[in-house]
């Protein structure tokens, strides 16, 4: 069993409220200064950078994991992960079709950028990523589920967004196995106000949109990674999200 140091909640150029510079091969750079082992790139409501990010992050040694931080029909954020980038990718298509589609202001909310794997641009998002889905939070682990992912209530303990801000309380929705802190000096008071959550495995990541953001190695998983490969890893990963197996 080794310890694999992760952040799983990253923002690209992509997303609106991102910084320019956070592209892939910046963002993997930061991730070996910073002592992580697995990111996972999480913009908002699209998955159309996590190519260049899958080959930035394995230039630079990280494991990379695709990823989308929806938002639902309540207005609240979940971590989605894909065990493949094909996966993440028939999710962002589908998505793509069941989400409220204003034009982009560039001026306000910046040009929502699409890289290739040398951080170069060769596209833009014209639709602008920060309005919601569909898809109530009741509806989305199902959904994820059948791309070959898992999903849990982002930032439970921030108010812009969070699900027990937004409803409350922290519900019980069949399919959801964790939940993830910003701060995890929250979790005792948390646990004592929203008793459910104990029974969650917390995951605490940055939620980063600039460079300066990503965190230091701190949260880990301990994962058995013999033989190694790279694929192992993200597979007991997703074992481990799923609640498959201990960690």
């Amino acid at each position: 069993m080794n310890r694999y140091y992760y952040d799983f909640h990253i923002h690209s150029c992509l997303s609106p409220c991102a910084e320019n510079d956070m592209t892939p091969n910046n963002i993997a750079g930061v991730g070996v200064l910073t002592g992580l082992n697995v990111m996972a790139l999480t913009d908002h409501n699209s998955c159309k950078n996590c190519p260049a990010f899958f080959t930035a992050a394995k230039r630079n040694g990280i494991i990379p994991i695709a990823g989308m931080e929806l938002t639902t029909a309540e207005d609240i954020h979940v971590v989605c992960l894909f065990q493949t980038l094909d996966g993440a990718m028939a999710f962002d298509s589908f998505v793509d079709d069941h989400r409220m589609k204003l034009p982009n202001n560039v001026a306000v909310f910046g040009e929502q950028l699409i890289l290739d794997g040398d951080d170069e641009v060769i596209g833009t998002e014209p639709w602008y990523l920060h309005p919601a889905s569909e898809f109530s939070i009741e509806e989305v682990p199902a959904l994820v589920q059948n791309y070959g992912g898992v999903c849990y209530p982002a930032h439970v303990d921030r108010e812009a967004n969070g699900v027990i801000a937004t409803l409350g309380d922290f519900p019980d929705i069949r399919g959801v196995r964790c939940a993830e802190f910003y701060q995890k000096e929250k979790k005792n008071e948390y646990f004592e106000r929203y008793p459910l959550l104990k029974e969650k495995r917390i995951l605490v990541s940055s939620d980063a949109h600039n460079l300066w953001s990503i965190r230091e190695k701190d949260a880990f998983l301990e994962i058995d990674d013999q033989p190694y490969s790279g694929d192992k890893v993200r597979a007991e990963i997703f074992r481990i999200l799923r609640g498959e197996c201990p960690a």
